[in-house]
């Protein structure tokens, strides 16, 4: 496609355009894309092809040839030459073209077919005065995601540049397009019930209870003090958050910044009110569909209630309480007064307000109040005048596949007489778990006056625990000494049927043993929370000689106290178990994050030179990582573990068949970059990327097709909760619903042999947002530490180069920088 001229001397010689590069153009957020202005590009006039719709580009379908002519036309009264009309550069490359022809179509004759000619560049040529040239500007895509290019016009002395966007679709992306427009919903929904008044609202039925028996320690109210409340609701600190963190402010302290989170959460339940919604009416109950109930947005659970009116109800008119008796995925199974039942009619619209359950904030205030006994070595090791100096245990491994570190850390835990907590530093892949198990059998079968407390942040934390200490052959504990203990809310059939006989229940609800029976375990596995029936129930400090605090970085500070303050000791051993480098605790507030509930008591125990040195009193840190390839753990151990992680997954080959997708066999990380579009729809402020959810159904279909790959192999891992729902939608139509697909939180501890990242953003401008309110890929590097530790054998990241490569939060470290090259070979 060349262009012929003549020197001087007559000389003929063949001409090829030099190409340019437009690199990333931002349509969003470059005013220069549909903001051409005639009267500055002098007197030819020229069209701007395939036009931005409502501030998007238009879509095409993949395979399929789109053409639009481009009017050139000379306003003066002299003739204009016009040099060359250029394709100066496309992405993807060459896939657009310029033709002074229509681009033939499906009807098009054969000989109009065979003499069709198209090129990237056009010759020059004179435009008469009047005149108007139409030149036809085509796009053949043969990828889906965004196309760009510059079209160069050299009229005259001048060049003129017009900018084309057009979005490729498939089959899959078109099917995930949104239905309705997004609308931000700014309107305050109406309140159905001011609690703060007397007679408020028409009390519901409360479930009723499996027994009588009640605790012997109910939780104090801890209603927020108004002074306090005032003050947060005007966006003003309260004085003891000024002062700092110390001993002697520490309950209050905490106490402030757990009001200042009730109050945002408080707001947040607001959010989910709902307004002209219909019950169903199943049984003896009514049925809410709660959108985001599975995901626990909002959090309601069994005893919990709401407040329901008729729409068309003035607002004189008193709403009724209805208490949940059951919860299912998404739905809620109700009770209200028995005049609201025989009222109700199909086709009813309610409007609906939730509560907050304070049960949970309830406990943490306890647990803060308590600390008042604790020792100041506990709070705040580095006060201690003394250095902690332990005698470590000779040890016989029952688990004959711990490695130095492993068994050098349960020597030191069983050597431990009480003070400071002591730290397994656990990295991604590291055996946390392995070492946790171990010491808490070797003091099941070598001290018999031991009585162990084991706590992690979730059920499924705490179920995968009991699963492990089971399954050890060595050890096999008796049913009668160890319990699995639940808190009353949670479901029956959440847990798995083989381990009913490790938790106490009534008539399929699961309950708090009487003192009598719990004083007889010597091993109790509970979540953080649900340690208080522990307390509530009448057992005291004192009476657990060993602590076990799992997973002790994805909780806040209070929420670890609530075992130590209400149950610890002085001589009791604890011992927390985690990685301060990976996910924190979640926090609505982001006033109170800032000053501390963000931080977990793992991560600020890092604070302390005995922790932070590596002092081996204090702390064993585990490097050996037994999950990722050697290559997939570089860049994380590089930048959050000073390159200490040592590589010892037993199969580093390239066996899996799958690994025929990457160009360099012996680097398992496959970075595909696509250039797709943010969207929102409805009124959900969640971001989704159709073309990225495509692709990643694409790498699917090639992974469990072609290399047979199942369900349980394959984790997808995105940032934005939209684009998850996207996904399982595209997936469930592919009869691939079982793999799981989440947020980074929801795969923190898990693992799987191929994870596959989308990264969603497409788009420069929503960084920042992204920034503040840690959302993203890059922007938390605990976020990204975790993201790409999840993977054994194969990392694939799907995203947008341009906008990786400006979204990276730590200093100093660009991911694209760091991997693309190495990507790339």
């Amino acid at each position: 496609m060349a262009t012929m001229h003549r020197k001087w001397g007559d000389e003929e010689y063949s001409y090829i355009p030099e190409k340019g590069e437009i690199g990333f153009i931002d349509y969003e957020d470059d005013r220069s894309v549909c903001s051409y202005n005639p009267d500055e590009e002098g007197p030819i006039s020229i069209t701007v092809p395939f036009p931005l719709i409502d501030r998007k580009p238009r879509s095409i379908f993949i395979g399929e040839t789109s053409s639009e002519p481009i009017k050139i036309k000379n306003s003066t009264r002299e003739p204009v030459e016009l040099w060359k009309v250029d394709i100066y550069d496309s992405n993807p490359k060459d896939s657009f073209t310029v033709s002074l022809m229509e681009p033939p179509s499906a009807t098009s004759d054969v000989d109009y077919i065979r003499d069709f000619l198209e090129s990237f560049c056009l010759d020059d040529r004179v435009l008469q005065p009047g005149q108007t040239l139409t030149v036809w500007l085509s796009c053949k895509p043969k990828e889906i995601g965004l196309h760009t290019t510059a079209v160069h016009f050299d009229v005259g002395d001048n060049r003129i540049e017009r900018l084309v966007f057009l979005l490729v679709e498939d089959k899959i992306s078109k099917s995930l397009s949104s239905n309705k427009p997004y609308r931000r919903d700014r309107k305050k929904k109406p309140l159905v019930v001011d609690t703060s008044t007397v007679d408020a609202f028409v009390p519901g039925v409360r479930p009723p209870r499996v027994s009588n028996r009640g605790v012997r320690y109910k939780i104090p109210l801890y209603p927020i003090p108004k002074d306090i409340r005032e003050l947060v609701e005007n966006k003003e600190i309260p004085s003891v958050i000024g002062e700092g963190l110390t001993r002697e402010n520490y309950g209050a302290y905490f106490n402030t910044l757990l009001i200042m989170e009730e109050i945002k959460m408080e707001e947040v339940m607001r959010g989910y009110d709902m307004e002209c919604i219909s019950f169903c009416k199943k049984g003896q109950y009514l049925t809410l569909e709660v959108p985001g109930l599975a995901e626990r947005r909002p959090s309601l659970i069994h005893g919990d209630f709401i407040y329901a009116k008729l729409a068309s109800d003035d607002a004189t008119t008193r709403p009724h309480q209805g208490f949940i008796h059951h919860v299912e995925t998404e739905e809620v199974y109700l009770k209200f007064e028995k005049e609201f039942h025989f009222r109700h009619e199909p086709g009813n619209l309610y409007n609906v307000q939730f509560t907050y359950n304070r049960i949970n904030m309830r406990k943490l205030y306890q647990a803060v109040e308590a600390v008042e006994h604790l020792e100041s070595e506990l709070l705040f090791p580095s006060d201690s005048s003394r250095k902690r100096l332990i005698r470590p245990a000779r040890l016989s491994p029952l688990s004959a596949v711990l490695n130095e570190e492993q068994k050098r850390s349960v020597e030191m835990i069983l050597g431990c007489k009480g003070g400071p907590p002591y730290v397994i530093y656990g990295p991604p892949g590291t055996g946390k778990t392995l070492t946790l198990v171990e010491a808490i059998l070797q003091l099941y079968i070598k001290q018999n006056s031991a009585r162990i407390l084991v706590c992690a942040p979730s059920n499924s934390a705490a179920d995968h625990i009991l699963e492990k200490l089971l399954s050890e052959n060595a050890v096999k504990v008796k049913e009668n000494e160890i319990l699995r203990l639940n808190a009353i809310s949670r479901q029956f059939d959440d847990i798995k049927t083989d381990l009913y006989r490790f938790c106490y229940h009534e008539e399929s609800n699961f309950k708090c043993p009487p003192l009598q029976n719990l004083m007889r375990y010597k091993i109790i596995i509970s979540t953080y929370m649900s340690a208080s029936l522990l307390y509530a129930e009448g057992i005291r400090q004192g009476h657990f000689s060993h602590i076990f605090l799992d997973e002790a970085g994805q909780a806040y500070e209070p929420e670890t106290m609530i075992p130590i303050s209400l149950l610890c000791r002085r001589g009791a051993v604890i011992v927390l178990a985690g990685d301060p480098m990976q996910l924190g605790p979640v926090i609505h507030s982001r006033e109170a994050e800032t000053f501390g509930l963000g931080m977990s008591y793992l991560a600020r125990l890092f604070d302390c030179e005995f922790y932070n040195n590596d002092n081996e009193n204090y702390v064993t840190k585990l490097v050996q990582n037994y999950r990722c390839h050697p290559e997939i753990l570089y860049l994380p151990s590089q930048l959050f573990y000073k390159g200490e992680l040592l590589a010892f997954k037993n199969d580093t080959s390239s066996s899996m068949p799958c690994l025929e997708l990457l160009p360099n066999k012996n680097f398992p990380i496959l970075f595909i970059g696509i250039q797709g579009c943010d969207e929102r729809e409805g009124s959900n402020p969640s971001w989704f990327n159709r073309f990225e959810a495509s692709k990643v159904v694409e790498i699917i279909k090639q992974l469990t097709g072609k290399w047979e790959l199942t369900g349980e192999d394959i984790g997808v891992i995105t940032p934005y909760r939209q684009q998850v729902l996207k996904l399982q939608k595209a997936l469930e139509s592919l009869d691939c619903s079982d793999i799981k697909v989440g947020s980074v939180e929801q795969f923190q501890g898990q693992e799987r042999q191929v994870i596959i990242v989308s990264t969603v953003r497409s788009t420069v401008k929503h960084n920042d947002f992204d920034r503040i309110h840690c959302l993203g890929f890059l922007s938390s590097p605990r976020r990204f530490n975790v993201a790409i530790t999840r993977a054994r054998s194969l990392l694939i990241v799907i995203g947008n180069p341009h906008i990786i490569g400006k979204d990276f939060a730590t200093p100093n470290v660009s991911f694209v920088s760091l991997t693309y090259h190495d990507l790339t070979q």
